[in-house]
């Protein structure tokens, strides 16, 4: 190794290094923006449903699902009150598994690319692939918990 590829390679090493520290010292606050931005979506898009559980359910029945009524109030309120509960950072490790169970479901009844028309499976595979990612980000929820500034990290302290 030439001198050139030991300076590059320490290089770098202090900029991963610098990013740990500032991600580690954030690491609060980043799980707060973060619990923020990925349940937001889901307490508009399921409060969205609840307030039209017929709309709602005449797309699952529209599926092929049975008890379409059922399973529409039922996802509707995982979604809403799922999301809510990782918005605030309460019981965010279940919170955040049960919407990843709806996320899994919604993905495979709504977003099955492969059976739309070629002209319809470019935005379905775009959804698929969000939901995927949007699955990512609540394993990695699931794996750090809510930080302190939840609703957890406040019963953790008490």
């Amino acid at each position: 190794m030439d001198a050139g590829e030991g300076a590059m390679a320490s290089y770098d090493y202090d900029r991963v290094r610098g990013a740990d520290r500032a991600a580690t010292g954030g690491q609060d606050a980043l799980l707060l923006a973060a619990r923020l931005l990925i349940g937001a979506i889901f307490v508009q898009s399921g409060f969205g449903k609840l307030m039209d559980l017929g709309a709602f359910a005449g797309s699952l029945e529209g599926q092929g699902l049975p008890m379409p009524m059922l399973l529409a109030a039922l996802g509707g309120a995982v979604e809403c009150f799922g999301g809510l509960a990782v918005v605030l950072g309460a019981w965010t490790r279940l919170a955040a598994a049960a919407v990843v169970l709806f996320t899994i479901m919604a993905t495979l009844i709504a977003h099955r690319y492969w059976t739309y028309p070629p002209e319809a499976q470019g935005m379905q595979r775009i959804q698929f692939m969000k939901n995927l990612a949007i699955i990512g980000g609540f394993l990695a929820l699931i794996a750090a918990g809510a930080g302190r500034f939840s609703v957890d990290g406040l019963m953790k302290r008490r």
